[in-house]
């Protein structure tokens, strides 16, 4: 794996629009970026407000708590809403097919929504309004079912895909969102969401079917009878990593040698969560977190939001030259340019566009501007979707199909035809922004743990003894490994890294290459990534479980 290779395309022109795009993806390069990222991290940690937030989780899910909650997922694409009764389980016994040492979950009356981009541009109180006619839609299946332990009041877990600060578990502020939506910061999330649900509180008459014939997203509670439903509680607010760490908290009990290190999102957006100690943090965060009686604020470990997709994580990929020009253009022509310039590189949002940025510029150059497709000039004309469903699969007639029918000649006169070349440098370019993508997530999730202990990274640059990075301690610190190899298990969620073809076992591959070559020291240590399936509705449960059961 030394350096990326593309054996089955050949052709001058293809390499020659790939290198700025391949050139640094190796084993050099990433591993001096991911001492880069966890010199970097540790540097936000202190210094920033933006990245590196504290929540108010210092103790994981012990997969002991029970309850059942109504769980919120609000991504950068789609809400979900549904119950999920967690059911615990003490790791001794096994029943009705059940795992020992595995909690279980039930989840019910679940539905998903798609975010539409009028919800997204709309006012603050728009958005919620219609969150709060989905949770009631769902409240009222759940009654019409014959449900009917939900009481006068339901707690509520909340996961939101966005920035956001925290006092207590059940409150936060929203910072800038990013992804399309315009609402700005300094919005109370959980009064917000109570004030979009209010109006359903009292008893109301509607008319028409459960679901309209015209497909609107429209939840089907404004259409028909509904009795008076119950209120909501909000029990616990949290990021959409934090809850996807969570989630596998809570389902895997930790094993002597394996263990929930880290939290990953890589879907529409990208994101890392991870325990860090409260004295890594800046005087500023640590006074904004309420300790548990009697803990030592020099040892306490924190569940950290580290945002690591907002500016100021970008500087070990200026440091080393990674962005090429296709990513400036994407970042000045995003939504919100400078802001996420990670996220631009890695993120499903964003990848689509920049395979069109690349090959817009390639065809142009190589004179094909004018019969070039018009759809093809449009923004956000590929998607990511796209790329992992069409492009990336095997299946050359469909491509064909689909090419011929989403970017067709521009006119009749035209001579443009999807050539064998043109197929062939799309497969490649996707393939490229694919690998690059995933390398740089798994030089940022090794630099992560690196910054915190979890393993041993030293600098291949550095002069004399070397440079070492241990981050907060001794990485095996309390740790009886006991001969063995340690797991250390990164949860993750997101279509990106769990659809697209590929992402998941490059980017596995690269943390494997890095975490073996980073330091002798880490000979008995491996970083596993494991899917935390559905994390944010999951985790949002968890975390309200926690604070009914007093975990």
């Amino acid at each position: 794996m030394e350096y990326l290779r593309y054996p089955e395309y050949t052709g001058e022109a293809l390499e020659q629009v790939l290198e700025p795009l391949t050139w640094l993806i190796n084993d050099k390069k990433l591993h001096i970026l991911a001492c880069l990222y966890a010199e970097t991290f540790a540097d936000l940690a202190k210094e920033s407000e933006e990245h590196f937030l504290p929540t108010p989780v210092t103790k994981l899910p012990t997969g002991k708590e029970k309850g059942k909650f109504l769980a919120i997922d609000v991504g950068g694409t789609n809400l979900r809403v549904g119950f999920v009764e967690l059911l615990g389980n003490d790791g001794t016994t096994a029943s009705e097919g059940n795992v020992p040492g595995v909690a279980q979950i039930r989840r019910s009356h679940e539905k998903a929504w798609p975010i539409e981009e009028h919800l997204k541009m709309d006012q603050a109180e728009d958005l919620f309004a219609w969150i709060g006619d989905c949770i009631a839609e769902v409240i009222t299946d759940a009654m019409n079912a014959g449900v009917d332990d939900l009481g006068d009041e339901i707690a509520l877990g909340i996961t939101f895909s966005f920035p956001m600060k925290q006092d207590s578990l059940s409150e936060a502020t929203l910072m800038p969102m990013g992804k399309g939506f315009a609402i700005t910061s300094d919005v109370n999330l959980g009064n917000m969401l109570l004030s979009g649900y209010a109006r359903h509180f009292e008893e109301r008459t509607t008319n028409g079917d459960a679901q309209a014939e015209n497909g609107s997203t429209e939840p089907s509670t404004k259409r028909r009878k509904v009795s008076k439903l119950p209120k909501l509680r909000v029990a616990a607010i949290t990021n959409d990593t934090v809850a996807t760490f969570a989630s596998l908290a809570y389902a895997f009990k930790s094993a002597p040698n394996s263990r929930a290190a880290m939290g990953l999102i890589v879907g529409t957006g990208c994101n890392a969560t991870i325990p860090m100690k409260l004295k890594a943090l800046s005087d500023a965060k640590r006074q904004s977190v309420r300790l548990p009686d009697g803990a030592d604020p020099e040892e306490t470990k924190i569940v950290i939001n580290t945002e690591w997709t907002i500016k100021g994580t970008d500087l070990p990929l200026d440091s080393i030259g990674m962005k090429t020009y296709w990513d400036e253009a994407l970042d000045k022509a995003s939504d919100a340019p400078g802001f996420q310039p990670f996220e631009y590189m890695t993120a499903g949002r964003y990848l689509g566009e920049l395979v069109r940025l690349v090959m817009v510029d390639f065809m142009g150059r190589r004179g094909g501007g004018k019969d070039m497709p018009t759809a093809l000039k449009e923004k956000n004309s590929i998607s990511t979707t796209f790329l992992a469903t069409v492009v990336a699969q095997d299946d050359d007639g469909l491509l064909y199909s689909k090419l011929d029918e989403m970017f067709p000649a521009p006119s009749k006169k035209s001579n443009f035809e999807w050539s064998v070349e043109r197929v062939e440098m799309l497969r490649g370019v996707t393939r490229a922004v694919q690998v690059r993508s995933s390398a740089l997530i798994a030089a940022a999730t090794v630099g992560l743990l690196a910054c915190v202990g979890e393993i041993d990274l030293e600098d291949p640059e550095a002069k004399g003894p070397g440079f070492s990075r241990h981050g907060n301690g001794d990485p095996t610190e309390g740790i009886d490994v006991s001969g063995a190899t340690e797991e250390l298990v990164v949860g993750y969620t997101g279509g990106t890294i769990s659809r697209y073809p590929g992402f998941l076992e490059t980017c596995q591959n690269w943390i494997d290459n890095l975490v073996s070559k980073g330091s002798p020291k880490n000979a008995n240590k491996r970083v596993v990534l494991r899917e935390a399936t559905d994390g944010g509705i999951i985790g949002a449960a968890v975390l309200a479980g926690t604070t009914l059961n007093g975990s």
